[in-house]
């Protein structure tokens, strides 16, 4: 069954595929207008202004250190073995908790592929790069992923950008992942909204996309039942992974995407089952003078948790039958990440109203989910500026302090630098996809919206939601 997604697209995409063989589909190569120059620390720019700068930096990681031969977006900048904890630590304990990987220049994040996708997008609504440059990106990138492997429509987490062959994760983590692949599509069906248009480059890559979002058997990770949707499935391990899709946490969006699917729908009783019955999911309690609905991590989890599935559903307006608000979930959640900041119950060194932000992302013990419960002193770039939506003051302190104070030890061509603690005087030297996307993602939801109002206005998600007993704001615009 594996790569079901090439086979479908053989034949399916029928006259508009014949004019792929001359590349006259895909668009003109990029120009030299589309070459975006770093800049270094600039004096005195105004709000509005420093965002320009920051967002486009940023994005060059995915337009300028893309892969070459697929246009995928690389995990990250460094080619050194990284360590993975996914389980508390503290301070003095220096053993691996769980999972090592290297990775390689070859070695391409599918969901960072689908944040660089939605970056690419406010990079043209936003005048850094052409239309036809950006189509000629993504229409790479799709090419090449309906070639690559794929099981049931599903892609996985790490893939090799020159050859498109699965890279394992660990030993029996080697083959399709749901969640990485709900980023990817989230991040091509808001593309595919935007580029909406009747030549023959937009109506390729929507075609493409299309193929792509109905061959994703998202129903094939509930073994054909409606207690649990499994994260993973391997051709030679079968379900041997064994991890429910359970939260609350970045996985929402899967849930979502499951469920809005034109083929493979799940049933809303799945998604009680697995996700919403499952005692992690709800809160309740009041930190700093926060309700937190959802999350039962003390004083909640990492920020990514509200911003991987908000990248492009809004969570304004937005509420479920359950009587969750989404904009209070998301809000809180940050608030009470910066107030326990703010109280630094360890004493770190810079920490503050103009430096906070617990996220997963580099630190000096390796890649780390950092959180009030996992807090190592490790300040992430990404978390405070990727939450502009939701503390657009309180985010912008941050940013001010980071470009114009710590800039020295933290610019770079590509943004900011992963991570930095002040109290080890460690600051990385990476970038990592899945953390420069939001920033520039989550920025211009701030900004203007788009990336919300793209994917939002999506027929299939708008049903995707109503099945699942979510009511938004945006569907009765």
């Amino acid at each position: 069954m594996k790569n079901t997604l090439g086979l479908l697209l053989v034949g399916t995409l029928g006259a508009l595929a014949a004019p792929a063989q001359t590349k006259r589909s895909a668009g003109p190569p990029p120009a030299a207008r589309d070459v975006i120059a770093p800049v270094g620390i600039v004096k005195n720019l105004s709000d509005s202004a420093l965002l320009d700068v920051v967002q486009r930096q940023t994005f060059r990681y995915f337009w300028h250190f893309a892969h070459p031969v697929s246009g995928l977006a690389r995990e990250r900048d460094n080619t050194v073995r990284a360590v993975y904890y996914w389980d508390y630590i503290n301070e003095a304990d220096d053993s691996p908790n769980l999972s090592t990987a290297t990775f390689g220049p070859e070695a391409c994040a599918i969901g960072g592929t689908g944040m660089g996708v939605m970056a690419t997008v406010v990079a043209v609504h936003r005048g850094w790069v052409s239309q036809a440059a950006a189509l000629h990106r993504l229409t790479k990138i799709v090419d090449f992923l309906a070639k690559a492997d794929c099981y049931h429509g599903i892609y996985p987490h790490f893939m090799n950008g020159a050859t498109g062959k699965t890279i394992a994760f660990d030993r029996i983590d080697d083959g399709a992942d749901i969640v990485e692949t709900s980023y990817l599509l989230m991040g091509l069906l808001t593309a595919k909204a935007y580029f909406n248009g009747t030549t023959l480059p937009e109506r390729y890559f929507q075609k493409r996309v299309q193929q792509m979002w109905a061959a994703a058997d998202w129903n094939w990770h509930s073994k054909g039942g409606t207690a649990a949707l499994y994260w993973h499935w391997s051709p030679t391990n079968d379900f041997q992974m064994n991890f429910p899709v359970v939260g609350y946490d970045e996985a929402l969006i899967t849930y979502i995407m499951a469920a809005s699917s034109p083929n493979h729908p799940i049933s809303k009783e799945l998604y009680e089952n697995c996700w919403v019955k499952n005692p992690g999911w709800r809160n309740g309690k009041t930190y700093y003078g926060y309700e937190l609905p959802l999350d039962t991590y003390d004083k909640g989890g990492p920020l990514f948790f509200e911003q991987y599935t908000y990248l492009d559903i809004d969570p304004n307006g937005l509420t479920d039958n359950h009587g969750i608000d989404y904009a209070q979930q998301t809000r809180n959640h940050t608030l009470i990440n910066r107030a326990y900041c703010l109280e630094n119950p360890k004493h770190y060194k810079g920490y503050g109203a103009n430096c906070w932000g617990l996220t997963a992302g580099d630190s000096y013990k390796g890649y780390v989910a950092h959180c009030p419960s996992v807090d190592l002193g490790v300040i992430q770039p990404t978390a405070a500026l990727s939450s502009f939506p939701y503390t657009p003051a309180f985010s912008m302190q941050v940013l001010r302090h980071l470009y114009y104070d710590l800039g020295a030890q933290l610019w770079g061509p590509y943004g900011f630098a992963d991570g930095f603690s002040e109290t080890r005087n460690w600051y990385a030297k990476t970038h990592l996809a899945i953390d420069q996307g939001p920033i520039v993602v989550m920025i211009e939801n701030y900004r203007s919206g788009l990336p919300w109002r793209l994917f939002m206005g999506d027929p299939d998600v708008q049903k995707g939601l109503a099945r699942l007993g979510f009511t938004s704001k945006r569907a009765q615009r």
